[in-house]
């Protein structure tokens, strides 16, 4: 044993650091103050990039590593995000048999009767620009909120320490599901701590408490039955994954080809679309069969909260994303600078419309002129896809980027971890009494993760021309 540590005494000093590093973001930090966040950050990510060469072989010491700095956090109040206090907000009202989407927070506080403890530090933490808009959280998601509603409806903390071992059970399952893919992918097992020991995964998911873990729970062990030969399955926990957070609808066109081939009896031979004029109605059943038993779940998710408001409210939310918000974008932002020197003021109206059609006419072209018939073709699929989708957003924030992150640890692009480390730069937006974003910085970001990307594809491309 003494030999042992004496042979790992730097890794164990690194881990020490690394776990330091986490205590003093979580218990010492305010978001306004950049120079410091963007240093733990730096050096946490360092570490961890070292950890996992170092340890590699030994999936005990990271997944043990992975949950103390998870532990770390455990009783500590986000301080990079208020979202959770909206969290706590629909979770105590589910918990008193109110529906979270029938009004707004400043509704409620108009009626004059707020059924919920601690009202006002809620109201007071979640902000003004959360507190007069409907919910957007859908359905599955908000059981997690009742879950905290439930079983600590009288304590902010102890709210957050529920909705925090949520996420915790989550980034766990995606653990344990995610080495099972990449050894049937054939791949490394050991990738998957790019996402598990990553510090933004870390931070972002277990720290500030956002539900894209859970969705991504529920996406990857739906592409695991898929790959499996469970479509049924596979389509039901698709479902609940777009019933976490939408962000999966996307991905469904990105399907279409390796629906129709797989697990046919000519799979290594076929072709989706030779396939498709030879066996028009067997390839549309596999298609339609799954995309129906996908809709269905996330349609009847909805079910208990189903009255004739909920539409209109939920649909006039999302729609704010696209046409009202902006944050940390890429090619929005060019846009718009395009859009003040023409037109003379911001056109975000106008773009908000064009670029989900911009993007959606992306995704199709992916779906049926890039191959994607194989399973490692549509992980590579899935990750461009929704890289796409965020590169024309209006609103990117930090903890959207572990959709591409986890989906790049089943590929051969990186590009994704790179965007996961550099992404925190958007956070130098933070002041003290108001949000300003620097451009430059926010350059810098998008400069690098391209031109990554960019060499990751051509070399890419060069290596399966050598084969």
């Amino acid at each position: 044993m003494l030999e042992t540590l004496k042979a790992y005494k730097i890794q164990i000093v690194m881990a020490v650091t690394l776990l330091g590093f986490y205590a003093a973001f979580a218990y010492d930090l305010e978001r306004y103050d950049f120079i410091r966040l963007i240093s733990l950050y730096a050096g946490a990510f360092f570490l961890s990039y070292k950890l996992i060469q170092s340890f590699k072989f030994n999936v005990k010491i990271l997944l043990i590593l992975g949950i103390a700095a998870r532990l770390v956090f455990l009783i500590a109040l986000p301080n990079l995000s208020q979202d959770y206090f909206r969290f706590l907000w629909d979770g105590r009202l589910l918990a008193e048999g109110l529906n979270p989407y029938l009004n707004t927070p400043d509704q409620w506080v108009a009626l004059g009767e707020i059924p919920i403890a601690q009202a006002q530090d809620l109201l007071n933490g979640m902000g003004a620009l959360s507190r007069q808009h409907y919910s957007n959280y859908p359905p599955v998601n908000q059981f997690f909120f009742w879950l905290s509603g439930i079983l600590s409806g009288n304590s902010v903390l102890g709210g957050v320490i529920v909705l925090r071992i949520c996420c915790i059970a989550a980034d766990l399952g995606i653990f344990w599901i995610g080495r099972k893919l990449l050894k049937k992918l054939k791949l490394p097992e050991h990738q998957i701590f790019w996402y598990f020991l990553n510090p933004f995964i870390i931070i972002e998911l277990t720290g500030n408490l956002h539900f894209e873990g859970v969705m991504l729970f529920f996406l990857l062990a739906s592409l695991y039955l898929l790959f499996r030969g469970n479509w049924f399955w596979s389509a039901i926990l698709m479902g609940l994954s777009i019933a976490v957070k939408l962000l999966p609808l996307l991905m469904l066109p990105l399907f279409f080809q390796y629906l129709i081939t797989a697990h046919s009896k000519t799979e290594e031979n076929s072709k989706p679309f030779k396939l498709l004029a030879e066996k028009p109605l067997q390839s549309l059943w596999k298609l339609l069969r799954y995309y129906f038993v996908v809709i269905g779940v996330f349609i009847f998710s909805f079910t208990p909260f189903f009255t004739e408001e909920l539409v209109a409210h939920f649909s006039q939310t999302i729609g704010l994303w696209f046409q009202k918000f902006e944050f940390n974008a890429s090619v929005y932002y060019i846009i718009r600078w395009i859009g003040f020197q023409v037109k003379g003021y911001n056109i975000i109206a106008t773009a908000g419309k064009l670029l989900p059609i911009v993007v959606i006419a992306g995704l199709m072209l992916l779906a049926l002129f890039r191959k994607n018939d194989r399973k490692q073709h549509l992980m590579s699929t899935l990750l461009l896809g929704t890289s796409l989708y965020f590169l024309c957003a209006t609103t990117v924030h930090p903890w959207y980027i572990a959709t591409p992150l986890l989906l790049s640890v089943f590929t051969r692009f990186r590009f994704a971890i790179v965007w996961s480390l550099v992404v925190f730069l958007s956070y130098s937006a933070y002041k003290i009494d108001r949000v300003e974003e620097n451009f430059w910085l926010i350059a810098v970001e998008y400069l690098v993760v391209l031109g990554f990307f960019i060499w990751e594809f051509y070399t890419n491309n060069l290596l399966e021309k050598t084969r």
